[in-house]
């Protein structure tokens, strides 16, 4: 909104807004200031409105202080991230308007199955069939959009020579012999419609999908719906990753921080042809638009952790976890770095891993045995270790030291090829 204002206004000053790093700086600002400032108002109507979380009795220390604490308070998030985004984004870029439907899209899903909880009483909350449906639409959304949109397309880096005047200093150096320097600039190619991916620690390597389907070119019908099965995968796997990690105070909030500053580190990256062509990765144009999102989901992440550290004076809920996991999920597809997931996101991926293990192994178990048995004493991972006596604070930092580690290991792909 104001990005398209002041781009058609001429008077001193008003050229900033079109510098992509003041709007990155902006958007951080006015998510953590609506996420801390009128987070305090929106936790004090979920307490008058008895919108509290409704805690199952798991034997787990510090349980029983959580109950009636106000939950569905992912809504800060999405407000503080929504409403940056249309004040300094470039609402006309595909990219952020993926991002903004994908946002309010999973946003919903996580509301439903929060007021199912809630008002409903019913704590298994939303029927899982209807969450998987809503994350496949997202993922057939997603893949079609970046199939049919002449805005996302990849494009080749090219140096050519710059037209330039040959100077005293270059007469004389041709006169001796010597070859004259040739300052060159770098273009973008045409534009390349693709299912190319980046392969972590590879260097000149980009898996096309089209492989596995033997189609070439743009025009793959079936390479396209292979793209967005996986689209549909990558955004589910995130997406429940993150829900199954918000079960301690912090602790999913401060997970994601470090993995949306690498995401938005990437997005600046690609976006920007000199940057892309020093780091031989792919020039995706557009793609700068992507940190506006990222700044503003980071400073709502920061605010919302001003009352959701522990002890937490609001949960997130379904509402914020599943938009938050599909979001990262989301942003890695548009920058082509989705192979990047499962070390980026290590955190989630593990916890997820941690269920899937204890429940498979329950089931073999059974029926081997008669009995089930567990190899965790709880699933996910985080209550493993709460019931082995450490307290939620501790496992919490533990964790996001984690996620930063991982977050590095993710920035050396750059170099480390």
């Amino acid at each position: 909104m104001l990005y398209s204002l002041f781009q058609g206004l001429d008077f001193p000053g008003a050229g900033i807004f079109q510098y992509l790093t003041f709007r990155a700086a902006a958007a951080i600002i006015l998510s953590l200031v609506i996420a801390a400032v009128f987070g305090a108002s929106i936790i004090r109507l979920l307490k008058r409105r008895q919108i509290g979380e409704d805690i199952r009795e798991l034997g787990l220390e510090g349980q029983t202080q959580k109950k009636g604490t106000p939950t569905m308070g992912g809504l800060v998030i999405l407000a503080a991230i929504l409403i940056p985004l249309l004040l300094v984004a470039d609402l006309g870029n595909v990219y952020v308007l993926l991002l903004a439907v994908s946002t309010v899209w999973l946003g919903l899903i996580g509301f439903l199955d929060d007021y199912i909880k809630v008002f409903r009483h019913k704590k298994a909350g939303l029927d899982g069939r209807f969450k998987i449906f809503g994350q496949v639409g997202l993922g057939i959304i997603v893949g079609t959009v970046m199939w049919l949109s002449p805005q996302i397309a990849v494009r080749e880096i090219e140096e050519t020579p710059a037209a330039t005047t040959i100077s005293a200093n270059q007469t004389a150096q041709n006169q001796a012999g010597q070859a004259p320097q040739t300052e060159l600039t770098l273009q973008s190619g045409a534009p390349e419609k693709t299912t190319k991916t980046t392969v972590p620690f590879v260097k000149d390597l980009e898996l096309d999908y089209g492989v596995f389907t033997g189609e070439k070119g743009d025009n793959g019908t079936v390479t396209w719906l292979l793209y967005m099965l996986i689209a549909t995968l990558v955004i589910t796997a995130i997406s429940n990753g993150a829900n199954l990690t918000d079960g301690l105070d912090g602790l999913n909030t401060g997970v994601a921080i470090p993995v949306v500053v690498v995401l938005g580190v990437f997005a600046y990256l690609s976006g920007n042809i000199i940057w892309a062509d020093y780091l031989n990765i792919m020039y995706i144009p557009g793609t700068g638009e992507i940190v506006i999102f990222a700044a503003a989901m980071a400073g709502a992440l920061v605010g919302f952790m001003w009352y959701n550290g522990f002890p937490a004076q609001v949960f997130m809920g379904d509402t914020g976890s599943l938009a938050i996991g599909g979001v990262v999920a989301v942003m890695a597809l548009l920058i082509r770095k989705e192979l990047l997931l499962p070390v980026m996101c290590g955190v989630w991926v593990v916890e997820t891993a941690s269920v899937v293990i204890q429940t498979t192994w329950f089931k073999i178990t059974k029926r081997r045995y008669g009995e089930g048995r567990r190899v965790f004493l709880m699933a996910p991972l985080h209550h493993h270790y709460q019931k082995k006596g450490f307290h939620e604070s501790k496992i919490v930092i533990r964790f996001v030291i984690l996620s930063i580690l991982m977050a590095a290991i993710t920035l050396t792909t750059l170099k480390v090829r």
